[in-house]
């Protein structure tokens, strides 16, 4: 058996240099060299005051009114028609927005992810509820600024409809960029952040709107409610829809309600084939390419295995399926209710649990919890996500595969020798590698060093809580380490100065 993952372990190592949690950084379409990423954040991690042993801070945040909670979630309702032949998609879009924040807003900023690739977005016509054209924005990048007519008080919400096309991007690989899963193949069309979205706004500071770096998620999504209307005009009868929440099938149009979600997403292919379980009362999608039906059903049992953990351990899963996806790309991509699985671990599996494709399957599992449950910053502060999820596939090894732990330890983690600091960004200088090794594998060194540190008990109540009181909500630091405090007597300092700069320079 040991022989086994260890033939497994050297053909993956290659993968695990560029899968994982990727960018979704969209590559040029001819290769060229980059020049070095410019973020411009909102919030910029900062240390305060030295820490006492039980309470760490992490980033400074002047004291602010509390945000309106009475609110209902702000709203997208989306109504798309895809010929998929011509991979054109068009969209008309209505959000209803919701000021949940004690300032008032003289502006709105939408997310445009399309825009980052030349010639795809077509904004048609964009008009304020009265039917009044909404004029004068300016954009930069992927962000649309659009001033208010009038200023938008807490409490208070405003109405915008859109209209664009989508000419769809089919991305010429790069060894200089990494693979994203915007765009079609002539295996599937991945409409991921395909449409305009408000980014959250933090009181006293503004839009929480990362730059995008070469490697590593910029984003950061606001929860809200999802109508979303699909049709595909090309009525082919052998095309199979993935998508975050399941589907309402009225004649030749598939209506979704996805609720309290960080986003919508979805994938359609003519080569899906579909295994399906159901684990507490959640049915999980396994959607795979031909050939791959041993892989899929092994990527559709380790997902119900750990998701069935994770609602043991953090609380119940809040949706009614899971979508599980093989991507005709080399990455593993998370979103609300489903997850991107690149093809390259299905064609390398060999049938024993000590391979990537149960690794990544068990840790995209766990960012419905750690990403979709408790969102993050996941360009300035993406140990919160990637660290967690990484150490969650040690706990789905030590509830599961205990014979496959060390296997685990040592081609996961070990093999690289991991080093450099956990709280690091996305626009690390010194390159992808680099940022894995920080934020993933020597994040999840830390959680199991704190976990040693604090004893199991601490450990496992210290967890669920976060998630609870965090839930629907963007965490930082701070929030993770004042929770943490409520825990434990212990003097965590010595352990963050060896992993988290912030601390060290203090």
């Amino acid at each position: 058996m040991y022989k086994l993952y260890r033939l497994s372990a050297s053909l993956f190592l290659f993968w695990l240099a560029i899968t994982g949690c990727s960018s979704k950084t969209p590559p040029e379409f001819a290769t060229q060299t980059p020049e070095p990423p410019t973020p411009t954040p909102i919030i910029t991690p900062s240390r305060t005051n030295s820490p006492t042993p039980t309470k760490v801070s992490l980033t400074q945040d002047p004291e602010t009114t509390p945000a309106v909670e009475t609110l209902p979630n702000s709203f997208y309702s989306l109504t798309a028609v895809l010929n998929y032949g011509q991979h054109y998609l068009a969209v008309d879009e209505h959000i209803h927005y919701a000021n949940h924040s004690p300032d008032t807003l003289t502006e709105l900023l939408l997310m445009i992810e399309p825009l980052s690739y030349p010639g795809v977005f077509q904004l048609n016509g964009m008009n304020w509820e009265d039917g009044q054209p909404a004029e004068n924005y300016t954009i930069e990048g992927a962000q649309l600024t659009l001033p208010l007519r009038q200023p938008l008080a807490p409490g208070e919400s405003l109405e915008l409809s859109l209209n664009y096309e989508l000419f769809l991007p089919s991305p010429v690989q790069s060894p200089e960029t990494r693979p994203v899963p915007f765009g079609y193949t002539n295996r599937q069309t991945n409409l991921v952040d395909w449409y305009p979205f408000v980014p959250p706004y933090i009181p006293g500071k503004g839009w929480l709107a990362n730059k995008p770096g070469y490697f590593g998620e910029h984003l950061v999504y606001e929860v809200a409610d999802f109508e979303v209307n699909i049709q595909v005009s090309d009525a082919r009868s052998d095309l199979t829809i993935a998508a975050s929440a399941p589907a309402e099938v009225d004649g030749d149009w598939f209506r979704y309600r996805h609720e309290n979600a960080r986003n919508f997403a979805w994938s359609i292919s003519d080569e899906f084939e579909v295994y399906t379980t159901t684990v507490d009362s959640v049915t999980i999608h396994s959607y795979v390419f031909p050939f791959h039906a041993k892989a899929g059903q092994a990527v559709l049992k380790t997902t119900a295995e750990a998701l069935s953990l994770y609602n043991d351990l953090y609380g119940p899963y809040p949706r009614t399926t899971l979508s599980v996806v093989e991507a005709d790309f080399l990455d593993g991509m998370e979103y609300d209710g489903m997850y991107f699985l690149s093809h390259g671990f299905y064609n390398l599996y060999q049938g024993t649990p000590g391979e990537y494709l149960i690794t990544i399957a068990a840790h995209e599992t766990a960012h419905q919890w750690f990403y979709a449950l408790v969102g993050n910053d996941q360009a300035f502060e993406p140990w919160l996500d990637e660290a967690l999820c990484t150490y969650n596939e040690r706990l789905y090894y030590e509830h599961f595969h205990p014979e496959a732990l060390d296997w685990w330890w040592n081609y996961r983690i070990h093999y690289y020798e991991p080093r450099g600091w956990v709280d690091g960004s996305i626009y690390n200088p010194e390159g992808y590698r680099a940022y894995r090794d920080a934020v993933y594998l020597n994040g999840a060194l830390f959680l199991e060093d704190l976990r040693n540190l604090i004893g199991e008990k601490s450990f496992f109540q210290f967890l669920p809580d976060y998630v609870e009181r965090q839930r629907a909500k963007n965490a930082s630091a701070d929030d993770f380490f004042d929770i943490l405090s409520e825990h434990t007597l212990a003097n965590i300092t010595p352990l963050l100065e060896v992993y988290f700069l912030k601390v060290s320079r203090q």
